[in-house]
């Protein structure tokens, strides 16, 4: 019986250690300073990674516009004309309100896009010679892109992705020579059998392959730093080339060799607006160097670009 007591006594002891005693229930034992405040409540802030995961998803749609402007030569037919506008004077050769836009999709480190344009100039340019002093061309170009990449760096605030894919372009030229309006001239024309104006149109598309890398990196709050680069071509479409010129009375057909390159840079600021609006704001060159079956584009595109878009 003394001993039923005894543990009994002990069992009322421990419960009332463990119920009547709130620090052992808690974390641990409350801390205080000096000055009597409780340090033990206080929640101390986690320090944020720079490099934070963004969400699974994205999805960015752009309308870019392009002010480049165009300077090289364009051959249809073998018959080749120089024409250097640059983008200050773009608008006034514009046929066709030009027309452009990229769409953007991200999965993890994925990324898959897509973007194109088209667009028509037109301009007069001198040629050397006697005959024939003058020319006027008319391009038509059109280019769509589609590419998939992989983020090798895959951050908030900096990713840089390694992409390949492939850009079609189409080509249409429309190139009027004509004579310098001299009239002593027209006797040796007829004499020679020109006529006073020589009319040459074709259009010709391709695929080129591509590879390049492109990143953002922020630089301060909703402001990035943007940059691509990409070549393409590998002389993957390269067969025969040919161009024609005079030899006095005759007009002659040289081989030439045929290539078929392309490049890109670009690069610029981007500014998160709102939540879901952005815009870019930077330069944009490309050149071709495309010569097969009397077709030449060795035009480079180059000029100041602004794009507006949302991203959901």
């Amino acid at each position: 019986m003394n001993n039923f007591v005894a543990d009994k006594f002990v069992l009322l002891i421990l419960l009332a250690i463990l119920f009547g005693s709130p620090n052992i229930l808690s974390a641990g034992p409350e801390l205080s300073g000096d000055d009597g405040k409780d340090y033990s409540k206080e929640v101390v802030p986690l320090e944020k990674s720079w490099c934070e995961t963004p969400p699974l998803w994205e999805i960015r749609i752009g309308a870019p516009a392009w002010l480049a402007g165009i300077s090289g030569d364009s051959g249809v037919k073998g018959v080749e004309a120089n024409a250097d506008v640059s983008f200050d004077t773009l608008l006034h050769h514009l046929t066709h309100f030009p027309v452009a836009l990229s769409i953007n999709a991200r999965c993890r480190r994925w990324e898959f896009w897509v973007d194109g344009q088209y667009i028509e100039v037109g301009t007069s340019a001198t040629l050397p010679g006697l005959l024939f002093t003058n020319a006027n061309v008319h391009i038509k170009n059109a280019l769509a892109e589609g590419f998939i990449g992989y983020r090798l760096i895959n951050c908030n605030n900096a990713h840089l992705t390694l992409f390949a894919g492939a850009r079609w372009t189409y080509l249409e030229g429309d190139l009027s020579i004509i004579d310098n309006g001299d009239a002593r001239l027209v006797r040796l024309r007829e004499l020679l059998g020109i006529r006073r104006r020589l009319d040459f149109s074709d259009s010709i598309d391709w695929v080129d392959p591509v590879i390049g890398m492109r990143g953002r990196l922020r630089i301060w709050k909703a402001t990035k730093i943007f940059a691509e680069g990409d070549v393409g071509g590998f002389n993957a479409n390269a067969d025969t080339a040919f161009a024609l010129h005079r030899e006095g009375r005759t007009i002659v057909r040289e081989s030439v060799d045929s290539t078929d390159w392309s490049y890109q840079l670009a690069g610029g600021l981007e500014f998160q607006l709102t939540r879901n609006i952005w815009l870019q704001t930077g330069w944009r060159y490309m050149k071709y160097d495309f010569q097969k079956n009397g077709f030449t584009d060795t035009n480079a595109l180059n000029g100041p670009f602004l794009q507006a878009g949302v991203n959901f």
